[in-house]
């Protein structure tokens, strides 16, 4: 049973950045795409960001060019990278192998002066 664990989240000021982690557990890290979703309170779960075997990735408009996600195999872990943060970004974030139901806890993210 593959497990995550986030971190990284916080409270940052608009404009500002945060570098989110998500570690699993586990040998199969490499043979999955990996994605970020967030959730804000009253609204449904969101894509965010997609890192394919290769590397190759993909974001909706409201994150491109923002947002950057990456990946360690060695580490077993994935990254979101944030900047020019918005209040509108604020949510709950959370890291998912794609296509299964492995969902990290989620942690949260809060852009407010």
């Amino acid at each position: 049973q593959v497990q995550l664990v986030e971190s990284g989240g916080g409270l940052v000021q608009p404009g500002g950045s945060l570098r989110l982690s998500c570690a699993a557990s586990g040998s199969a890290f490499t043979i999955y795409t990996w994605a970020w979703f967030r959730q804000a309170p009253g609204k449904q779960r969101e894509w965010v960001a997609t890192i394919t075997t290769t590397g190759n990735t993909d974001y909706p408009n409201s994150v491109m060019g923002r947002f950057t996600i990456s990946r360690a195999d060695a580490k077993n872990t994935v990254y979101l990278e944030m900047s020019s943060l918005k209040p509108e970004d604020t949510a709950v974030y959370y890291c998912n192998q794609l296509g299964t139901s492995t969902w990290g806890q989620g942690i949260q993210v809060t852009v407010s002066s």
